[in-house]
């Protein structure tokens, strides 16, 4: 299984330049490119996504099967489709929450 680095995502209370809404998450987004692949997430009251994201800082790999990516490991939020052919998923590896992401656009 191929897993490639993409950014490391970081809960923020800061609003900055250039966010996105994901308004199903309740969350604005200020997603890489940037010099060291920072993913800012800065969350509103109400979010259903976990407090570990949340709270924590979390690692995130593009990869090519994201079914087999998450397979028997402790899943805290379940394939979510964000896009067309783009979808997300999150564990939990000890205390740190890890983010896989497929995208198979055409």
């Amino acid at each position: 299984m191929a897993k490639r680095f993409m950014h490391i995502g970081v809960p923020t209370t800061t609003a900055r330049e250039g966010e996105v809404y994901a308004e199903g998450m309740k969350v604005h987004i200020l997603a890489p490119p940037n010099e060291h692949s920072v993913e800012w997430l800065r969350f509103e009251p109400g979010s259903w996504l976990p407090m570990e994201l949340q709270t924590r800082n979390h690692i995130a790999f593009d990869v090519d099967d994201i079914e087999a990516e998450i397979q028997g490991k402790n899943v805290i939020v379940p394939i979510t489709e964000i896009g067309p052919g783009t979808r997300i998923a999150f564990i939990l590896d000890g205390e740190l929450p890890v983010e896989y992401y497929e995208s198979k656009k055409a």
